[in-house]
């Protein structure tokens, strides 16, 4: 372990809040050595962003890691060449300019089904009825894998969270991991031929006109979809919410004062969907007056460096009109979000608006009391109750 300062924290605590934790990280001891996650932390905004570009200390490549073992080696545990390689490979997938000219039109089409659907409802869980769907269908144009039920999409990438979060070693977490992979290679498996056939933009089709060998490509694809449903589900939902408890800042959107996409990525700062990236420490080093030893394992706190007082102005605030220059939302550094342009597009140019469009009396249903939030590594509501 690091020489780092330690600082015990209550685990289920810490799932349900980990801001107060964090708050007292940054304050007291920035790096320090977490025993319950049997990890050194790095909390504060300006040296996560500055040691995450360190890649020959800190790397991505993790041989024994839970997401290798579970999901095969991803470009997100390379470094280097090698990920820059796959990162070019799917280029032409997620570039600004393939999400504006083709996945922005069926985005719109999805969505605008799911908004048909919903009309049938007067309230519900707005995870279910919407974020779910419109995030998993988008999902599923990228990926090629439109022969799989949303429902179904959003399984498997629970499932694949699930097992990469699994630092207890639970057998039947584990085993529900395994099914989800192979419930993905399945649907490549009927998908591949038809993909070769006639390609597409799609990630399983340009990984394969790009020479990618087919275990990098599956490797590539489950990565897509553990962080490509989750995170964008999620951040439909908690936008929403966020709007709902705010409704001077959705004022400002109705009034024209801002956007969507602010909301989008302010949400995202505050609450941080992917609140921590893992690295491997490939030597020994000092860093920060701290000592690191080689293969111990470190957290970049994504979510601790978004509420950073020195950075951010009242950062506990959600607030629309802030810049967001300095926000930690779509990681740093070389594995900065290769998702990035999707996700805005998807969430801050076509979910949003179109939901407030088809419902604008759109309300939290108080019956159900407080959204509740849980997560530190991956943090998003468990339900958002809504009248429609």
């Amino acid at each position: 372990m690091s020489s780092a300062p330690i600082y015990e924290v209550d685990l289920k605590k810490f799932w349900e809040n980990p801001y107060p934790d964090l708050k007292l990280m940054r304050e007291k001891n920035p790096i320090c050595f977490v025993p319950q996650l049997h990890s050194t932390l790095f909390t504060k905004r300006n040296s996560i962003s500055e040691n995450e570009k360190k890649i020959d200390i800190f790397s991505s490549v993790q041989p024994g890691g839970l997401m290798t073992t579970l999901m095969g080696e991803n470009m997100m545990r390379k470094d280097g060449e090698s990920h820059q390689l796959e990162r070019k490979a799917i280029f032409p997938s997620i570039s600004p300019k393939t999400v504006k000219n083709i996945w922005k039109k069926d985005f719109i089409k999805n969505t605008e089904k799911i908004l048909y659907q919903m009309k049938r409802k007067e309230k519900g869980d707005l995870i279910k009825d919407f974020a779910l769907p419109v995030s998993a269908e988008a999902l599923k144009t990228v990926t090629a894998l439109s022969n799989m039920a949303f429902t179904e999409m959003d399984r498997v990438s629970q499932g694949m969270i699930d097992g990469i979060a699994n630092i207890s070693g639970d057998p039947l977490i584990e085993a529900n991991c395994h099914n989800c992979t192979q419930s993905i290679d399945n649907h490549i498996d009927e998908m591949l031929p038809i993909i070769k056939k006639s390609p597409n933009h799609s990630l399983l089709s340009v990984q394969h006109e790009a020479g990618l060998s087919e275990t990098q490509n599956r490797a590539n694809i489950k990565l897509a979809i553990s962080g490509g449903q989750n995170e964008p589900r999620d951040a439909i939902a908690g936008t929403v919410w966020a709007l709902l408890k705010n409704k001077n800042q959705l004022n400002l959107i109705l009034e024209g004062k801002s956007t969507w996409l602010n909301a989008f990525e302010e949400y995202s700062r505050w609450i941080s969907p992917i609140g921590m990236s893992p690295r491997r420490v490939a030597k020994n080093a000092i860093i920060e007056s701290i000592e690191f030893t080689k293969n111990e394992r470190i957290f970049f706190m994504f979510g601790s460096g978004n509420r950073d007082e020195d950075v951010f102005d009242n950062p506990e605030v959600f607030n629309i009109t802030r810049k967001l220059s300095a926000s930690l939302a779509f990681g740093a550094g070389p594995h900065f979000c290769a998702g990035a342009w999707i996700s805005r597009c998807l969430i801050g140019e076509v979910a949003l608006p179109l939901l407030f469009k088809c419902f604008p009396k759109i309300k939290l249903n108080q019956n159900y009391g407080e959204v509740k939030f849980t997560g530190w590594a991956f943090r998003g509501p468990l339900e958002v109750n809504c009248i429609y």
